[in-house]
């Protein structure tokens, strides 16, 4: 496992909306966790972007110059392939109407989708979005990502099972603790230099989890990140936004982009080392 944990990480965070792109004012936020054992990172905020406010994020992986979204909901949920710079849309299939869409993962020229409680999952061409088979799993399906080797998924526990991309058998799991304490409610996954990077839902918090053991190794805290001058000039009057969930990662640019649901921008944002 590769760990830079005294590097600059660019973290991209996908809030959505219609606006300009180019930097935004430079701010900084951000902390440890209460509770917590292992150190979080600040943040500082350099531009942003802005991105589909009506999606409600739950999927998001970033491959080849390309970002993919999987979105949420019944009856509204989605596979799509988004341009990063004007949140443009630029295909999308929907989903059956009873299913509620969760995380995606790009494996090749094939993407991974998850769902909520069908316990289905879904593979497809990523080229023409064209479905090529279902899997079945048991329990919920929350996040999901890629090592290389086996597909990762939370369920909303602290539970990380590991399972085989052809056959879809469980071959491990790990139990993600922060020292002592159990992590539940893991939700969006992203691998990010050998280490599984996790949001924790209904937080603002994303967890960096070393895959072998389910350890915490440490946090990056994004509180503020959408700031209260933001939601003053990109919400409209009453529109509704959710919580931060969302996190794919640019390897050839070496930077994060996540997002929270119906949120409305796009961060790039600096992450400090962990203290």
């Amino acid at each position: 496992m590769t760990r830079r944990p005294d590097s600059l990480i660019w973290i991209v965070a996908v809030v959505a909306a219609c606006s300009t792109e180019g930097p935004s004012a430079s701010r900084e936020g951000g902390g440890a966790s209460v509770g917590s054992v292992a150190a979080a990172a600040r943040f500082k905020t350099v531009r942003s972007w802005p991105h589909d406010p009506g999606a409600f994020t739950q999927g998001l992986d970033y491959h080849e110059g390309k970002l993919y979204e999987g979105t949420g909901l019944e009856g509204k949920s989605t596979l799509r392939e988004v341009e990063l710079e004007t949140g443009t849309i630029l295909r999308q299939i929907d989903l059956p109407a009873a299913v509620f869409g969760e995380g995606i993962t790009v494996v090749g020229d094939r993407i991974y989708q998850v769902t909520w409680k069908s316990q289905k999952g879904y593979v497809y061409d990523r080229a023409t979005f064209r479905k090529l088979r279902e899997f079945d799993y048991t329990g919920a399906g929350w996040g999901l990502t890629y090592d290389g080797q086996s597909l990762i998924m939370s369920d909303g526990t602290a539970l990380l099972r590991f399972m085989d991309p052809t056959t879809f058998a469980v071959q491990r799991s790990v139990t993600v603790k922060d020292g002592t304490r159990e992590v539940p409610n893991l939700n969006e996954l992203e691998m990010v230099h050998g280490e599984i990077y996790a949001n924790v839902w209904e937080t603002s918090s994303i967890a960096r989890i070393n895959p072998a053991t389910g350890a915490v190794i440490g946090w990056i805290n994004l509180e503020g990140v959408f700031s209260d001058s933001d939601k003053r000039r990109y919400l409209k009057p009453g529109q509704q936004i959710d919580v931060l969930n969302g996190i794919a990662y640019d390897e050839l640019s070496d930077r994060l982009i996540v997002t929270g649901k119906w949120w409305p921008r796009v961060y790039e944002i600096r992450a400090d080392s962990a203290r």
